[in-house]
């Protein structure tokens, strides 16, 4: 539980009808399992120790009798267990009959959940046998100890603040106002739902978005776990489709029509943080909910949910399509309202024959197609200094020339040469001045062009760059209308491979292949044998790596500890420890260093759920100090 990961499991056990003892030992044999397995929440099924399917078997008072019995059996039979189970049967009391979920942990019933609505329409018929459960939670008697029981029941781990369960039972999810929407408000951060939804066609691609999305609107890790093998097929048949989400992503799913136990690591300690950062998630203080504490061994969760080494990047081709196509949009969008606003019909781009001037050319185009102006009137601007190699030069020159923009060349070194005379500098010292000069040179090129032609200079620096601060203060750290600026350089790369696909230019599709082959570099120190001397990530470390780092940074709120854990699971056979350690270490100190570059950065449209404009996502102070965080990565070595 390490880190607020939980591992929790939905299971459905073969049941037979009406035979309490036959369920309750198999429920003892799942219960095993999921001990073996880690799980510390474990949900059964709705009266999963009678089964659902007994009519009006409800009535017979043997049942319900021998019901209790075989929960107190199951409740000593997991008294050693290190886990919360929820466990479903029939409950009589004051002379009604209710439909309830068991919570167990240490051999003893903590409380009792009733099932507030019960369908009575269709193939349901539950009002036949059961009275509607109530919210208020109040003390009855079982076995000389009284336990609560209501709706409005809240348990609460003692190890794990976080860890806060509350329960609904099938029907209670489908309903306008489910019972779980007040228990998030009151705290909870995990639902689960002993449910008996039975299969008809299409039904089952309806369940699995109600509790997707009730775990999304939520926030919350929902455990749904469904009736199936053993049910009466009288009339019905049930498939145990087990379901558990976590904040809108569904983590684990049973194949319909089989028996078993699934489980998933749940991450109480993002879900909490994830509320805290949204204004819109209000939470009361609970005090209508009774809560129970409980206790579990607070040791290390064995992850086994899959840990995206490339979180900006969809995975499934044709999501990762879907999402390029809607990027560019975004950003074209973006610069169209920004040229119609300033009734700018020109633009200035600094070509480099790089990924991210690629990019930004390529936005224009579209952004200008969009407007109906003609691309002639995009001045793509190449500027080769000391640094360029023939290689990015061909590629900058014959990529605007086959999007029909206008091409220019401006060669610098003369007056970068100049510069250096003027201040001083030994050209023979390759040091960050060295460097800079020549970065500045370019933006004071672009932008007095943009005056020239009454244009805007179009910015092509990416996220990724701006989070490292891999960018020259008043160099290309500057524009007019920064169309990449919540652009990760690790979805720069898909966007540009998904323009050369989608082209139907054969040419420039070739060109824009090569742009992906060239490494990443500024250019800014002189080539070896015509080769690229100077790549980025020898320099500042792997993108994918930084990428990752700032999407749990930024958007999970993790500590070090936590996304050096992920990290190294994310990029198992790929980078060992150490090089992860290295350059964890270095993307904190210079995530806290260069935060006042992005304190005055360019207007820029946000394209995704993680940005560092200091208008909108990331309104960080630019003299913050990192030493807490760099202590807990130092504490990692």
């Amino acid at each position: 539980m390490r880190d607020g990961f939980v591992k929790v499991g939905a299971a459905t056990p073969g049941v037979r009808v009406a035979d309490a003892a036959y369920n309750r030992m198999e429920m003892e044999k799942i219960i095993e399992e999921a001990e073996k397995r880690g799980v510390k929440i474990l949900v059964f099924p709705e009266l999963s120790l009678t089964a659902y399917t007994c009519g009006d078997l409800f009535g017979q008072r043997l049942l319900l009798d021998r019901a209790k019995e075989e929960l107190k059996k199951l409740a000593s039979a997991a008294a050693g267990k290190d886990m919360l189970i929820f466990a479903g049967l029939p409950w009589p009391q004051d002379g009604k009959l209710y439909n309830v979920a068991a919570a167990v942990k240490g051999g003893k019933v903590l409380g009792l959940v009733p099932k507030l609505h019960l369908p009575n329409y269709g193939e349901f018929y539950e009002a036949r046998n059961f009275e509607p459960g109530w919210e208020e939670v109040r003390d009855v008697e079982w076995e000389g100890e009284k336990i609560p029981m209501g709706s409005r029941l809240l348990f609460c781990c003692r190890e794990l603040p976080e860890l806060k369960v509350a329960a609904e039972i099938c029907e209670d999810l489908w309903v306008a106002c489910p019972p779980s929407t007040a228990h998030a408000m009151a705290g909870a951060t995990v639902i689960v739902n002993c449910s008996a939804s039975d299969e008809t066609t299409g039904k089952s691609d309806y369940r699995r978005s109600l509790v997707s999305g009730q775990s999304a609107r939520l926030v919350c890790a929902y455990v749904y776990a469904n009736a199936g093998d053993g049910e009466s097929s009288q009339d019905l048949v049930f498939g145990g489709h087990d379901l558990i989400a976590e904040n809108g992503r569904i983590l684990a799913e049973s194949p319909r029509f089989r028996t078993g136990l699934w489980t998933a690591d749940v991450d109480v300690e993002r879900i909490d943080g994830e509320r805290r950062r949204m204004s819109t998630f209000r939470t009361g203080d609970g005090m209508n909910w009774r809560k129970v504490e409980f206790s579990l061994n607070m040791e290390e969760t064995r992850l086994e949910r899959n840990v995206d080494p490339a979180p900006f990047v969809p995975g499934n081709p044709a999501d990762r399509e879907r999402r390029c196509e809607e990027i560019l949009s975004i950003q074209a969008a973006g610069l169209k309202k920004r040229l119609e606003h300033t009734h700018c019909r020109d633009a200035v781009v600094g070509i480099s024959g790089g990924l991210d001037s690629t990019l930004a050319l390529l936005v224009t185009a579209r952004a200008f197609d969009m407007l109906g102006i003609p691309r002639e009137r995009i001045h793509a601007v190449t500027m080769p200094c000391f640094g360029t190699t023939d290689r990015t030069y061909q590629n900058a020159c014959l990529m605007t020339r086959k999007l029909g923009a206008s091409l220019s060349e401006v060669d610098i070194r003369e007056a970068v040469t100049l510069h250096f005379r003027d201040i001083g500098h030994d050209m023979g010292v390759h040091d960050v001045t060295y460097e800079n000069s020549q970065a500045r040179e370019r933006t004071q090129v672009l932008m007095d062009i943009a005056n020239q032609v009454n244009g805007m200079v179009i910015g092509t620096g990416d996220m990724s760059e701006l989070a490292l601060g891999w960018a020259t203060y008043n160099g290309d750290h500057m524009s007019m209308y920064g169309v990449n600026a919540s652009v990760p350089k690790t979805l720069v790369r898909h966007l540009v491979r998904y323009y050369a696909d989608t082209c139907g230019e054969e040419e420039l599709k070739a060109v824009l292949l090569d742009v992906l082959d060239t490494p990443v570099s500024p250019e800014l120190l002189p080539p070896e044998d015509g080769v690229i001397s100077q790549k980025t990530e020898d320099l500042v470390g792997p993108y994918e790596l930084h990428d990752f780092f700032l999407y749990q940074i930024l958007r999970c709120g993790s500590r070090p500890s936590k996304i050096f854990r992920l990290a190294q699971l994310a990029f198992e056979g790929e980078y060992d420890r150490d090089v992860i350690l290295k350059w964890l270490k270095v993307f904190y100190r210079r995530f806290f260093a260069q935060q006042f570059k992005r304190s005055c950065l360019p207007d820029g449209p946000k394209v995704g759920s993680v940005a560092v404009s200091p208008r909108g996502d990331l309104r960080m102070p630019s003299d913050g100090a990192a030493a807490i965080w760099l202590e807990e990565v130092e504490a990692l070595s």
